[in-house]
């Protein structure tokens, strides 16, 4: 890969991910990139699939947020 992908910032990643969306090796490499850049104490979201009851899950964690917007 003739740029590194270290030195970009993350919206430059995320153009290079775009941009390179069907070249599987360099979408992997500048996706792990950005994922190495998250905060470890971002709250953490679920992946619908992984709850027992997703759908009403999901539409609560929708709700809280909503909640918390209008406050």
């Amino acid at each position: 890969m003739t740029q590194d992908l270290y030195q970009m910032t993350n919206a430059e990643l995320k153009q290079f991910i775009s941009a390179h969306r069907n070249n599987e090796e360099a979408f992997r490499a500048a996706l792990e990139v950005l994922m190495s850049r998250r905060d470890p104490n971002a709250p953490y979201q679920p992946y619908p699939f992984d709850l027992t009851d997703p759908e009403g899950e999901v539409q609560s964690i929708f709700e809280e947020k909503l909640r918390k917007t209008e406050q």
